[in-house]
């Protein structure tokens, strides 16, 4: 079989496998920092739960206050949100991203303070702020460096994070509420936070000092490197929407994606947040046990992420690839319940939960990437993001309540589950865009 040769700047050419050593270069290069990263910013959204197991009883919080508290986070996180991609738009992501991850982890370890439900309230609000932009920043970034064609699969590498952060989170915390409680005098919970807390502030000095903002300033990459990538990204450019922030803003198609990914991220943020519990009712009573048994489905959801991504990749389509995800992720959910009896099966039931909805989350980020550029892109993302997250502070506080008054996570579920549904519908609404395939992709 004979290589395929494309056209390369100066009138040179370039094979595919030459094109794809470059972007395996690019990956080495960005993957394995943001990756690290995200771990931190996923670590810090859901260690709450952990904490839970003991912060709840210590402090004497009730479910719908101890809810309320973990949701706040993403009040803070939705004013901030769209202002902090714009900036770091404009000043480049490797100040912007160190700042955010500096503030938060400082702000996480200080989470140890807490002694009253106020003071819960306040410093989540203030860590949700701080964070406000690290997650739409990273997507935007993403599209400053990989085509259409080649960034589900850098965008799945990067959210691998997630679940990677429950398979070493888990036990991580397990361990640190047990193994830590009383040192110095403080609970294990305390413990968790400033543990977790202050490598972040560490990782924002290393991205300060490693991340490239563009790829004209990828010393690392040869000239004419850096001339393949440029181009395709260039070329991608073309077709899309250089707009106001205003007029994103108005619309709709931002806005019905938005309400695509505010249905999906209820049903990561209802197993992040929960999870813990979920295991811990079914009998598990071990810090560590549960901590162990909680890295089983974000193990299989890094699995179904990845080869989910890889096949939209490969047809260029992101909206039945999310339906179906979504679909499946609720079915895992309803089977969760429906075998509450049986330890194993609705440890299953949670497994196939989590690889449906994790399966959701790279592909539906092709779709807005796909038709929003430059500016229009860090306010769009932001937005859709910012908007989507609310669900980060509605999904905790309303199953919170539910199980305050039936004493059950059930009925919480069963509303995960339709909400999954609903953004399985919804998605399949949205207008599929005509992504450009530069001259050096697949």
């Amino acid at each position: 079989m004979t290589s395929r040769t494309l056209s390369a700047p100066h009138g040179g050419s370039t094979s595919l496998s030459a094109a794809d050593a470059v972007y395996r270069k690019v990956s080495w290069r960005l993957i394995p920092l943001l990756f690290v990263c995200y771990i931190a910013a996923y670590l810090d959204r859901v260690n709450v739960g952990f904490a839970k197991l003991q912060m709840q009883d210590a402090l004497q919080f009730s479910e719908a206050v101890y809810g309320l508290g973990a949701g706040i986070f993403f009040i803070g996180y939705f004013l901030f949100e769209v202002p902090s991609n714009v900036i770091l738009h404009r000043v480049g992501a490797r100040r912007w991203i160190a700042r955010i991850m500096i503030s938060w982890g400082l702000l996480s370890a200080a989470t140890m303070f807490v002694n009253s439900p106020m003071t819960f309230y306040v410093i989540r609000f203030f860590l949700g702020a701080a964070e406000a932009g690290f997650f739409p920043g990273i997507i935007l970034y993403l599209t400053y460096w990989y085509p259409a064609a080649r960034r589900g699969k850098a965008t799945s590498l990067f959210l691998a994070a997630i679940p990677f952060a429950g398979i070493l989170g888990g036990p991580i915390s397990g361990w640190i509420l047990q193994g830590m409680a009383g040192v110095n005098g403080w609970q294990g919970w305390q413990w968790m936070f400033l543990l977790q807390g202050l490598p972040t502030a560490a990782l924002g000095v290393l991205v300060w000092r490693y991340l490239d903002d563009r790829v004209k300033d990828a010393a690392w990459l040869s000239p004419d490197e850096r001339a393949l990538v440029a181009r395709d990204i260039a070329a991608e450019g073309t077709g899309k929407a250089e707009a106001s922030i205003w007029s994103v803003m108005s619309n709709g198609r931002v806005w019905l994606l938005a309400l695509v990914y505010f249905c999906f991220v209820s049903g990561l943020y209802g197993i992040s947040f929960w999870l813990p519990s979920i295991i811990k009712a079914i009998g598990v009573t071990g810090a560590l046990d549960i901590g162990l048994l909680s890295a089983i489905p974000w193990s299989f959801g890094v699995v179904a992420m990845y080869l989910t991504a890889r096949s939209a990749d490969r047809r260029l389509e992101h909206r039945w690839h999310s339906a179906i995800g979504a679909v499946v992720g609720a079915a895992g959910l309803l089977m969760s319940v429906a075998m509450h009896g049986n330890a194993t099966l609705s440890m299953v039931g949670l497994t196939i939960a989590t690889m449906g909805i994790m399966s959701t989350l790279p592909v539906f980020w092709g779709m807005p990437t796909a038709f929003l550029g430059g500016a229009a892109a860090a306010a769009g993302i932001a937005l859709i993001n910012s908007l989507g997250n609310l669900s980060g502070f509605s999904a905790p506080f309303m199953i919170g309540l539910i199980k305050d008054a039936t004493k059950s996570t059930d009925a919480g579920l069963h509303m995960l589950a339709a909400f999954l549904v609903i953004g399985a519908v919804l998605v399949l609404w949205v207008k599929p865009s005509k992504q450009p395939v530069a001259s050096s992709t697949r």
